[in-house]
């Protein structure tokens, strides 16, 4: 089967964010499939982009995968150049789908691009291939833009996501979410009942169970220092932005009343300075910002956490579900895990792996940080292992693509 995954901002371990496409599409080419990912050479989540040495497309191949690049232009932020970005998208697969069709002619096309409007050239492309039409929903647009970035549902960019959408639902053979809870909203705007498929993020578990480099030497001194003082290390790994609510992190780490405790921020982002200044004007002695590390050191990292955090913002938004990779990471590092958050579902909950508390409340973290540290090592370790299980079972590459296929396989099986 021939699968064409049009994912504006797909990127691979070499390049950097995002993952999920590169991961889904290794494992589809494990099983025989043959995949061609279509990309913008562009994108503000990539560590690196590719170089198309001023050409228009690339055509490269990683791990087995074909990847189509299209040239776009430079963007930084979420402001009118990253919509430019964004149209220059969607016009070169308009304007190239017949060059795609001649290379490669798929059994299915799938539209993953965050954002909606690749539906509309997507679906051109499946037509002329006579292929089955899948659309995969990361957040959606335009509710994510107008919930969380206060946009007005009359502002022009927004009426056009909101058209893209509602297309999407109407015409799509199959809809894939990594939202769990989003069944009566997708129904709402046009998609028929049996249309849905649950697909959440994962991780890839050959990272896990193979030997993890050791962390650099600043990092592991860092940490090594604070075990050998008998120090508990409550730890985040992320991004250092606005959705993580960070904020109340520093406000827990305020207020917490035991000098046993240390807060040990790892990565970067947008409000990360931000944050070392609030934490340096407020004496947080308390507090330790350590730079992003290598993606390959990662269950390194995690082994010195006593407890890993994850919060969020109260946010009615969330009432679809979340399903981010960095709970997924603490999961099969087997950290007993602390989650501030109110949403849809609790993946933390449902796998027994830790606490959740209330968002926004850093007595309700320091109550959970509190409520943790009781426990013995041997109930802290039961707690990671159940949490890694429950990845094992459910959120790993190979079981989410199978699953994936399942939202097309049968009909795609059909035409070969």
């Amino acid at each position: 089967m021939n699968i064409l995954l049009i994912n504006h901002y797909a990127g691979s371990p070499h390049y950097g964010m995002e993952y999920r496409p590169y991961y889904m599409a290794r494992e589809w080419v494990r099983a025989g499939h043959r995949v061609r990912i279509v990309a913008s050479a562009q994108s503000h989540v990539r560590a690196r982009q590719p170089a198309l040495e001023g050409a228009t497309t690339r055509l490269e191949t990683i791990d087995g995968i074909e990847y189509l690049w299209f040239s776009g232009p430079q963007y930084a932020g979420n402001g009118l150049k990253r919509v430019w970005n964004i149209m220059r998208f969607v016009a070169d697969l308009f304007l190239r789908g017949r060059d795609i069709d001649a290379s490669f002619t798929p059994d299915v096309v799938i539209a993953s691009s965050t954002y909606p409007m690749d539906i509309w050239p997507a679906r051109r492309i499946a037509q002329r291939a006579k292929a089955k039409l899948v659309f995969e929903v990361h957040d959606l647009w335009p509710l994510s833009p107008m919930e969380l970035g206060g946009m007005s549902k009359w502002h022009p960019f927004i009426m056009m996501v909101a058209a893209a959408e509602g297309y999407a639902y109407r015409h799509a053979d199959a809809v894939v979410s990594m939202l769990p809870k989003v069944r009566t909203y997708m129904e709402s705007r046009g998609m028929p009942p049996d249309r849905l498929y649950i697909v959440p993020n994962g991780i890839d578990p050959d990272e896990w169970q193979a030997d993890s480099p050791r962390l650099q030497a600043d990092v592991y001194e860092l940490l090594s220092g604070f075990k050998a003082r008998g120090l508990s290390i409550v730890g985040y790994a992320g991004t250092h932005g606005v959705a993580n609510a960070m904020d109340v992190l520093l406000d827990a780490a305020a207020c917490i009343d035991d000098d046993r405790v240390v807060f040990v921020l790892v990565g970067g982002g947008p409000d990360k300075e931000a944050l070392r200044q609030r934490a340096a004007a407020e004496h947080l002695s308390n507090v330790f910002f350590v730079d992003p590390v290598k993606k390959e050191q990662i269950p390194a990292l995690l082994e010195w956490f006593d407890i890993a955090y994850i919060g969020w913002h109260r946010q009615p938004l969330y009432r679809f579900g979340i399903s981010p990779n960095k709970l997924m990471d603490y999961m099969m590092a087997a950290r007993p895990i602390l989650h501030a958050v109110e949403a849809g579902n609790d993946p933390v909950g449902e796998a027994g792996c830790g606490l959740t508390v209330a968002p926004e409340d850093p007595r309700e973290i320091v109550r959970g940080i509190h409520a943790l540290l009781k426990f013995s090592v041997d109930e802290r370790t039961a707690m990671g292992q159940r949490g890694r299980q429950f990845v094992l079972g459910n959120h790993t590459y190979p079981v989410l693509a199978r699953r994936f296929v399942d939202a097309f396989g049968q009909s795609a099986e059909a035409r070969e």
